[in-house]
């Protein structure tokens, strides 16, 4: 769409993009290269005017009939360099659905749900709702108050030794059990650290050393 100016010269409706804050409603003009001798910005309660001025160039203007009141003398903008970004100052922290028109209806308050509810919930299909957070709390509680069976449980043991022992129980089980390879763990250093530990397999089973 172009519109025609008094002086007879064609201005293209450019590209634009907006998005909002519960203060402000940034409109973005999408074209390139402006300069500042080019460029003409206006402002009112209700309205705000882009204007592009390039001679015999294409120009361009941007007319907008805003949805609500902004204060038009804290109003800015700037020019970057594929781009003009128009910041509008809201009269009111609300939310606008629309960039422009004519509002009817009641406001709607940016940010009014409560801060405090960061409970994780989602909807099913019953008419309640699951507090997935509590859930996952009680299952880590349930698995740290589990208590190990068979090898889980021996393995509990041998750490709890090592962790709690003192210096000959951990030489003695890291010297038992690095000399058998694995078959024999051993807590009385007296014993281990006197001579080498030999490998004992299981009943039943053979030893064969990993060769390379």
């Amino acid at each position: 769409m172009e519109s025609q100016n008094m002086d007879n010269r064609n201005y293209t409706k450019p590209k634009f993009d907006w998005y909002q804050t519960d203060t402000y409603v940034v409109v973005t003009v999408m074209v390139k290269k402006v300069l500042a001798d080019e460029l003409s910005v206006t402002f009112s309660e209700r309205e705000m005017s882009v204007k592009i001025d390039r001679g015999a160039e294409e120009s361009y203007e941007l007319s907008l009939h805003l949805l609500h009141d902004v204060d038009a003398g804290k109003c800015t903008w700037k020019i970057m360099s594929t781009k003009v970004e128009v910041k509008l100052t809201k009269n009111e922290g609300i939310h606008w659905p629309t960039l422009e028109g004519d509002h009817d209806g009641p406001a709607v308050v940016m940010n009014s749900t409560p801060a405090a509810d960061t409970t994780t919930k989602y909807p099913t299909s019953a008419h309640y709702t699951r507090d997935w957070d509590k859930i996952v709390s009680d299952i880590k509680e349930e698995e740290k108050n589990e208590k190990p069976e068979g090898d889980g449980a021996l393995n509990s043991l041998f750490q709890k030794l090592y962790k709690d022992g003192d210096d000959n129980l951990r030489r003695a089980m890291n010297k038992s059990f690095q000399e058998s390879g694995g078959t024999v763990l051993s807590t009385n250093w007296d014993d281990i650290g006197a001579k080498k530990t030999e490998v004992k397999p299981p009943d039943g089973m053979e030893h064969k050393k990993y060769e390379i």
